[in-house]
């Protein structure tokens, strides 16, 4: 049966919007020798100051900004987008067009795939401004939000999970601007550290489309989170993979993080929260 796409969904015209932004290093960066790498680059930013605790209990870690409305650097989308740009072993891979990925709830497949994806709990809380209006809250805005699994795998993609479609998702920003997912916190593998990937678009129905993206970017996590969390052994791989990496020798992140670090809350008991603001211009 024919699927019917998010487009079918919401009635809506996709347009077409020539004014893509393009990474500024997406030509620098290869993927040779990175066989689950998403590579890339990023702008340059301002530098701020990033503390971060860790208890037995719990942690906390963050960044504190110059207050300025500074706009968060593009990325590439890495080789995993499933947005339509690229395909894997049976052809261009696009969730933007199933019906079913508006969700809050990314940890199960959807679409007919029925895997769900295991791993420390992980709440997801963006708030998105727009730059261009005098960095007030992008309400109506949307994200398209994806990233790899406890085992550093992508659903769509990697061997073994071709055929599912867990941990992606698209969510559209309330009045505020503000926007939730649940999800699990992402494995590190070799080559990357710990990372999400997102798109932003101008509308929920304009998020049918990665033609009407307006940002394409990167969050990322302290390093002392990543170690507490993979304390669980379900995360086994992703101890060697994290001591073998830094953001300094990360091909996204090495030009800095300070935009793009999460503030980060919560346990392994209870799972953590990760928090960002992302100002775009649009």
């Amino acid at each position: 049966m024919k699927e019917h796409g998010l487009a079918a969904d919401l009635d809506a015209i996709l347009a077409l919007n020539t004014d893509r932004r393009q990474s500024l290093r997406w030509l620098a960066v290869g993927l040779a020798g990175l066989p689950l790498l998403g590579c890339g680059g990023g702008d340059s930013v301002a530098s701020v100051t990033s503390t971060s605790t860790s208890t037995g209990s719990g942690s906390t870690s963050g960044t504190s900004g110059s207050g300025t409305c500074s706009v968060i650097p593009e990325e590439t989308a890495g080789p995993y987008p499933g947005d339509g740009t690229n395909s894997n072993t049976s052809g261009i891979v696009n969730v933007l067009a199933m019906s079913g990925v508006v969700r809050r709830d990314i940890r199960a497949s959807f679409n007919g795939a029925s895997a769900v994806a295991d791993g420390v709990p992980l709440t997801i809380k963006l708030k998105i401004n727009n730059a261009n209006a005098s960095c007030g809250a992008a309400g109506g805005f949307s994200v398209y939000l994806w990233h790899c699994d406890k085992d550093g795998n992508y659903s769509l993609y990697s061997s073994g999970v071709t055929n599912q479609n867990y941990l992606r998702g698209v969510q559209e920003a309330d009045a505020n601007g503000e926007i939730i997912f649940t999800s699990i916190y992402p494995g590190c593998y070799s080559g990357r550290v710990p990372h999400i990937h997102f798109e932003i678009f101008p509308s929920l129905a304009k998020s049918t489309s990665v033609l009407n993206r307006i940002k394409t970017s990167q969050l990322t996590f302290p390093t002392a989170i990543s170690q507490e969390v993979y304390t669980d052994s379900r995360y086994s791989a992703s101890v060697r993979n994290l001591a073998q990496i830094s953001f300094a020798t990360d091909n996204v992140f090495s030009d800095g993080t300070s935009l793009q670090m999460a503030t980060v809350t919560g346990n392994l008991t209870e799972g953590y929260v990760a928090s960002l603001t992302i100002n775009v211009s649009a």
